[in-house]
């Protein structure tokens, strides 16, 4: 496993690009991230976490730009909830675009989505060109990783790289509102 640090995330990117797994620092945990349209990477990331597939995934991004795409038809009150705290640490639930595959939403109606204020990952998304996959990097039941060492401790050279950097500070994943609804999914 390859350990980048932030000077190079671009060559990180490029590992995204390639079809790679990558470890990186979100604003509360590690999470395991890949290109959210390739399938390959996207099974590598659920083998890792031994984690059922059906539960879907979020993607995270550097702008409402990056993700505007994978959004279906949602009323102007969805976006202006979101506007409100991104880019920020705050994960919403969205109805999906046809663009979404269907092993990123699982068996789910909408997708969720988060604008990130983290240097780091915001950093990695621009550097990527688009969103990129963000689920928590543990085994499936476990507790997070919370640092490079962390991933190497939990997964070996299993991931494709991992970035050294700090976390964005929160103590625990980022809060999930329904976007639509206004409906807290986890506080």
């Amino acid at each position: 496993m390859r350990t980048f640090t932030l000077a190079e995330i671009d060559a990180a990117a490029a590992l995204l690009h390639a079809g790679g797994v990558l470890a990186y620092p979100t604003e509360g945990v590690y999470g395991l991230g890949c290109d959210p349209d390739n399938h390959a990477a996207f099974q590598r990331i659920f083998a890792l976490k031994r984690r059922p597939q059906a539960q879907g995934v979020l993607l995270i991004a550097a702008s409402l730009e990056q993700v505007r795409p994978w959004i279906g038809t949602a009323p102007e009150a969805a976006f202006a909830r979101a506007n409100a705290v991104w880019p920020g640490a705050h994960t919403f639930i969205f109805p999906r675009s046809p663009r979404v595959p269907d092993w990123v939403a699982g068996g789910h109606p909408g997708i969720a989505l988060r604008v990130t204020a983290h240097a780091p990952s915001a950093a990695l998304c621009r550097a990527f060109g688009g969103p990129i996959v963000s689920t928590s990097a543990n085994r499936h039941g476990e507790a997070p990783a919370r640092s490079a060492a962390d991933i190497r401790a939990i997964f070996g050279d299993e991931p494709g790289g991992v970035i050294d950097a700090p976390l964005g500070g929160l103590d625990r994943p980022t809060p999930i509102t329904d976007a639509v609804s206004g409906a807290i999914i986890r506080a």
